[in-house]
């Protein structure tokens, strides 16, 4: 099936709860619901603790929607209620920025990330990750599972860095190319691929992969993850939120999971 058909089949999947979902906003007013978080699905750890430390805090409640950047994107232009936006790339938020999905004086860089492979704990093959390294035949007949590296951000990092390597056109046949980043960590985490490419921090929240060696920052775009207030947001509570990404608390909580601040 080709990425154009299963990005089409994998909307239409979502567009009855999307419309049900934004025929139900209207009757909640926005002080009365949570701020509605929509973020990439390798920030679900650490937004879940954050999301619980302030509402210890401040008795204030926020609640997540995680999945593709690509995905969330493409929701809230449908007109899904989302108070924020985080997205595991620059492009999805350039994307909603230019169809004044989000409000660019909101717009911050929140995180940094890296991208590693990774492997099952008893994968005892050994990779150093360097130009032209023998990434296929290591795969063999299994696959390499990361996101669909025509519109997942860690997909699109993963092909960058391949072909800044030299290794692509060897390794594109075997790419499980799957809807984000937390359903590749578990294609490798049951043992359904030999390898993944994923962000460092969901290697380090899974304990049934291990790091199999790290990219080089110079083979990809720096990793950025920016955050925003929605442009339809009329939540009181959304920008405190956002303001609260950046707290004390919250810094404890990404740098845990293996973030980096932007400062």
């Amino acid at each position: 099936m080709s990425p154009n058909r299963r990005a089409v089949l994998r909307t239409l999947a979502l567009l009855p709860a999307m419309l049900s979902f934004t025929r139900a906003a209207p009757s909640q007013p926005a002080a009365g619901r949570p701020v509605l978080v929509f973020a990439a699905a390798s920030l679900q750890p650490a937004l879940t603790a954050i999301a619980a430390a302030w509402q210890a805090e401040t008795g204030k409640r926020a609640a997540m929607s995680f999945a593709a950047s690509s995905a969330l994107a493409r929701q809230i232009e449908q007109g899904a209620p989302a108070d924020l936006f985080l997205s595991a790339d620059i492009d999805w938020m350039d994307w909603a920025q230019a169809r004044n999905l989000v409000r660019s004086g909101t717009r911050r860089n929140l995180l940094g990330n890296t991208l590693v492979l990774i492997a099952a704990p008893d994968n005892a093959d050994g990779l150093a990750i360097a130009p032209g390294f023998p990434l296929a035949r290591a795969i063999g007949a299994s696959r390499l599972a990361t996101g669909d590296p025509q519109s997942v951000p860690v997909g699109r990092y993963a092909r960058q860095a391949l072909v800044s390597l030299g290794v692509w056109d060897e390794v594109a046949p075997r790419i499980a190319g799957v809807e984000n980043v937390r359903a590749a960590l578990a294609l490798v985490a049951r043992g359904e691929a030999r390898y993944g490419i994923v962000y460092a921090s969901d290697a380090r929240s899974e304990p049934r992969v291990k790091v199999a060696g790290v990219f080089p920052a110079s083979s990809h775009p720096p990793i950025i993850y920016p955050a925003a207030l929605t442009a339809a947001s009329d939540h009181p509570d959304a920008a405190a939120f956002l303001a609260y990404l950046t707290s004390p608390a919250a810094t404890r909580i990404f740098e845990a999971e293996g973030f980096a601040l932007l400062r």
